[in-house]
Formats: C-alpha cells, sequence, structure tokens
C-alpha cells in the first residue's frame, strides 16, 4: 500500500508542477494578441491552474498518508517546513493568477502587463514548488 501512495504522491507532483512550466509557451503566445486569441489563450491558462490546483490535492492527501504510514513525527523539522511552505503556497496561488486576470478583464491592466505578472508569478510559484520538492525529497534535519 506505502508504494502505491508513494506512486500517487509522486504523480501529483508531477502534475502540480509540470502545467507550469507550459505556461510559459502559452504567455509568450499571448504577447500582441487581442479579441477572442487572448481569450482563448487565457482559457488555457486557467485550465491549467485547475489541473496544478486539483492535483495539489491529491499531493496533500498522499503527503498526509505518507507521513502517517511512514511513521513520521509531525514535529519533524522537514514535515513543519514542507507545511509552512505548502500554506504559502496555497495563499500564493489564490492571489497570484485570478485577481490579475480579473483586472485584465475589467480593464485595469493591458494585455502586456498581464504577461507580464503572470510570469512573474509562475516563476514564483515555480520557486515554491521547489522549495516544496526539496524538502520532501531532501528531509533534511533543520532543528
Amino acid at each position: 500500500m506505502y508504494k502505491s501512495i508513494v506512486f500517487i504522491h509522486i504523480l501529483s507532483s508531477i502534475l502540480s508542477i509540470g502545467p507550469f512550466f507550459v505556461l510559459f509557451v502559452v504567455l509568450n503566445q499571448m504577447k500582441g494578441k487581442n479579441g477572442e486569441v487572448l481569450v482563448s489563450q487565457i482559457e488555457v491558462f486557467q485550465t491549467a491552474i485547475r489541473i496544478v490546483k486539483h492535483a495539489g490535492h491529491v499531493l496533500v492527501v498522499s503527503g498526509i498518508l505518507l507521513v502517517w504510514q511512514g511513521n513520521w513525527p509531525w514535529s519533524t523539522s522537514w514535515v513543519v517546513m514542507t507545511l509552512v511552505v505548502m500554506i504559502s503556497s496555497i495563499v500564493f496561488l489564490a492571489r497570484a493568477f485570478k485577481p490579475k486576470i480579473r483586472q485584465f478583464n475589467a480593464g485595469i491592466i493591458d494585455s502586456n502587463v498581464l504577461i507580464q505578472r503572470l510570469r512573474f508569478s509562475v516563476w514564483q510559484y515555480i520557486f515554491l514548488l521547489l522549495i516544496m520538492l526539496w524538502l520532501m525529497v531532501a528531509k533534511p534535519n533543520i532543528w
């Protein structure tokens, strides 16, 4: 059972970070576009974010099962730090993409600013996910 949960955890980890690298291609294609083409690319962007979000749900549940089955104490430093980064990434994800797209739709920002802000947010989120990945793989003894 443990190996199956590890497999699910790794697969959901791939699905929670992989789409972000595809988003760079989508952002590049958004440059200079307007109208229906831009709207469709924004929809692709939002779909990728939804995939990441749902994969993150599976990642969290499988991670909880792995900590429980692996007899890791919840007070272990890498577990605590993973939870801190995970909560930070949840808060970040809620603020990183949808509000910027809403600002664009409301006419507050133009497409170039939208692309620039989304690109920066993607890099920030990848950085958070890589920290979390390092904590889960390296399992450092921080304290």
